[in-house]
């Protein structure tokens, strides 16, 4: 265990050769504290990858897990983008392999492919567009009514979006392995230990049927960020990973945080430390490359994905925004 001495050495050092590299930090609001609190741009999988789009950084140091450095190499293929850990993976997006949804696709011939970020860069070179739980709504949205839609990897944000909008949407049976701890007994229980409490859930969420009826709000990480930092409650049962309960403190310390499973850790996320991202930035690797051609096709569902989410722009058919191979 390193003294605060030693961890102000290692932030001292991380920020200088941040500095010397022109580098940018983006950190997942699933990261170890110490790592959001000296990060550029701490969000989530759509704010990361807007600020992945848009930076000027000549070095990129992606602070989360593989598929989103993957992003933001498909999103600047001209910048260094390295990553603490190469073996921070991601169990949902290892459920789907661009064969298999090429098989998929087979299956249902005309059908539009809307895939939820949490993939590699082979499967979302084979989709029509991405999303995040931000904006799946707005995206599924997008599509015209009378188009099929396969939705991958994950089924209980599927579900979600399937039942707010009704659409017609075929599901791949996907789950995140940490959102799927998160148990409904157990909030059942603090919210009988806690009746004042607001109960606010993620829709990856493994119990999602069974929780909806017992959640105040269902939102994404930043979702559940904005509520819970203006909602005028002061204690929250918060049903997502539990590395979030860092930046809610932070943010709003005169309330309080309880999570819906203390064992809801990612323990890929948290292969990501300090000394780790000293490492990368000091030899540049472990650097994620995604090549030229995937890259290209995923670029255009990213960036479907960027226009339809644009906050000064409008949700457009997808007819109308890009044709939909």
């Amino acid at each position: 265990m390193a003294t605060t001495a030693e961890r102000e050495a290692l932030v001292r050092d991380i920020l200088r050769l941040k500095r010397e590299r022109e580098a940018v930090i983006l950190a997942h609001n699933y990261q170890v504290g110490e790592i959001q609190d000296l990060a550029d741009f701490t969000g989530d999988s759509l704010g990361l990858t807007q600020a992945a789009a848009r930076t000027d950084a000549k070095v990129i140091a992606f602070c989360g897990v593989h598929f989103m450095a993957e992003t933001a190499a498909i999103m600047n293929p001209d910048k260094v983008v390295v990553i603490p850990d190469l073996e921070a993976g991601c169990s949902l997006a290892a459920m789907i392999s661009a064969d298999s949804l090429r098989r998929w696709k087979a299956k249902h011939p005309g059908a539009v492919v809307v895939t939820y970020i949490n993939c590699t860069a082979e499967v979302k070179a084979e989709s029509d567009y991405i999303c995040t739980s931000t904006n799946a709504l707005k995206i599924v949205e997008a599509v015209p009514p009378d188009r099929e839609i396969l939705f991958a990897p994950d089924q209980f944000l599927g579900t979600w979006v399937r039942e707010r909008t009704g659409r017609t949407m075929h599901l791949w049976p996907g789950y995140c392995h940490v959102h799927n701890r998160i148990d409904t007994e157990k909030i059942q229980a603090l919210k009988a230990e806690r009746p004042a409490a607001r109960f606010v859930m993620h829709p990856e969420c493994g119990c999602l049927t069974s929780c909806m009826p017992l959640a105040d709000k269902v939102l994404s990480t930043e979702g559940i960020l904005n509520h819970c930092r203006t909602a005028p409650e002061k204690e929250f049962i918060v049903g997502t990973e539990v590395g979030i309960l860092h930046r809610l403190r932070k943010e709003s310390p005169d309330k309080t945080f309880v999570p819906a499973a203390e064992e809801a850790s990612c323990e890929f996320m948290k292969l990501n430390s300090l000394e780790k991202l000293l490492a990368c930035l000091e030899d540049l690797e472990p650097r994620v490359v995604v090549p030229e051609e995937t890259a290209r096709k995923a670029r255009r569902a990213i960036e479907r994905m960027l226009e339809i989410s644009d906050p000064g722009g409008h949700v457009r058919r997808a007819a109308e925004a890009s044709e939909v191979d």
